[in-house]
């Protein structure tokens, strides 16, 4: 025989609080409400719950044991409420986020542990990629949101692009690197150098290749080429090679006093960091949240970047 759920939940707040009007108020419900489904239950098993004329309600062993049953169904009931109000409120979830690598693991990174560090509970899986290979997982609904830098032109029909941090690299070399003692540094001064070449595909090389052709260099040499941020760091501040880095990344490690950026004003790209999500997919609570945080983050990160550059990184 199949019982009502409903029903031996409402028998374990009667046998809980030890009578019906105690046990509507316990379920938000009116008392006759609750002797009605209380007469329906006993209908359809036959027998009766509470013994007869007692007063408080004494339930009968049946009642207890079916009462039993009824408190497994009330706490599943609102162990699943909590946990659907956790989800909703973005506590809970997984969120796949997507991005080029220097800054996923030079900016983003960072600012993702503070996220999780007031929400453990939400897992982020992160994805490395450029705009050719992150987009098709956006429309795959494989990620959630990508962080990339875009030109407007390139943003395809379909995808919403919040930008989040204007567009601008900077030479970067070590701390204790020869042109970082200069005063003035002029575009001559650094043909000389070796460089660090980011991977060919990126558009962080491209830039490079910018820069090096504002100075007149077409064949430039080459130390290494390295896919991660932590590499590419490792190789810069143990040689005098240079290289272009996002000046948002070398801003995020200057309180290690390991990368310097020279004191020369190169072209800002025509690409600007932002938020890259599908325009009729809705997020999911946890993803609007990790969004939110990244926007929030990023707006203090500009500020600083704003007040700290005009003294310190580029001089005329």
């Amino acid at each position: 025989m199949k019982l009502d759920p409903r029903h031996l939940e409402m028998l374990f707040a009667i046998v809980e609080k030890g009578g019906l009007t105690e046990g509507a108020e316990m379920l938000g419900k009116s008392q006759p409400s609750l002797s009605r489904s209380l007469s329906i239950l006993e209908d359809r098993i036959g027998a009766a719950l509470f013994e007869k004329d007692r007063r408080p309600l004494r339930p009968t062993e049946l009642g207890l044991a079916l009462a039993a049953e009824g408190r497994k169904i009330y706490q599943a009931g609102r162990g699943s409420s909590a946990i659907l109000a956790q989800y909703k409120d973005g506590k809970t979830g997984a969120v796949r986020v997507g991005g080029t690598p220097f800054f996923l693991d030079g900016v983003i990174s960072g600012m993702l542990a503070g996220f999780q560090y007031e929400r453990p509970d939400v897992r982020i899986d992160q994805v490395y990629g450029y705009m050719n290979n992150l987009i098709p997982r956006l429309e795959d609904n494989v990620l959630d949101l990508a962080i990339l830098p875009m030109r407007a032109s390139s943003i395809p029909p379909g995808y919403d692009f919040e930008q989040i941090l204007p567009g601008r690299n900077v030479i970067a070399c070590r701390a204790g690197h020869p042109l970082a003692r200069r005063g003035s540094v002029k575009l001559a001064d650094i043909g000389q150098y070796l460089w660090i070449a980011p991977p060919v595909d990126s558009p962080l090389y491209q830039d490079l290749r910018a820069v090096l052709k504002e100075i007149g260099i077409k064949d430039f040499k080459v130390s290494f080429t390295g896919g991660s941020l932590s590499a590419t760091v490792n190789i810069l501040t143990g040689s005098d090679a240079l290289t272009v880095l996002p000046f948002s990344v070398v801003f995020m490690m200057r309180n290690q006093h390991s990368v310097s950026a020279l004191s020369i004003r190169i072209g800002d790209p025509d690409r600007h960091l932002g938020i890259l999500t599908k325009s009729k997919s809705e997020l999911k609570p946890a993803a609007r949240k990790v969004r939110n945080h990244i926007r929030q983050e990023f707006e203090t990160l500009s500020k600083s970047i704003t007040r700290v550059s005009q003294d310190t990184v580029w001089r005329p």
